[in-house]
């Protein structure tokens, strides 16, 4: 099943989901990524300032796939071009 994420919150929500489904406490999860369980629970309460290769490390160990898909109209609007620099500058004044 698909889903779409939009926030950290629904990060958070799909991987303490899927650690659950999994069997698996925070402490468990946290030394299987490398972390610490703090970071655990931070990222799975929607901690919006997760170190990416992080996240994607944790995806990973919960056999998450992470795709990206470009190829059509989103919900959005009907134009599929990303503009990372937009995006990018927007992250940096979030920063400040």
């Amino acid at each position: 099943m698909a889903m779409l994420i939009r926030t950290p919150a629904d990060l958070g929500a799909v991987l303490r989901d899927r650690r659950k489904r999994l069997k698996l406490d925070q402490a468990t999860l946290a030394k299987r990524i490398g972390v610490s369980r703090q970071w655990v629970i931070e990222v799975e309460h929607g901690h919006p300032r997760a170190e990416l290769a992080l996240v994607l490390r944790a995806l990973d160990v919960l056999g998450i796939p992470v795709e990206a898909n470009t190829g059509g109209p989103t919900s959005r609007g009907s134009s599929s071009a990303v503009d990372i620099n937009a995006i990018v500058t927007k992250a940096k004044k979030g920063k400040a």
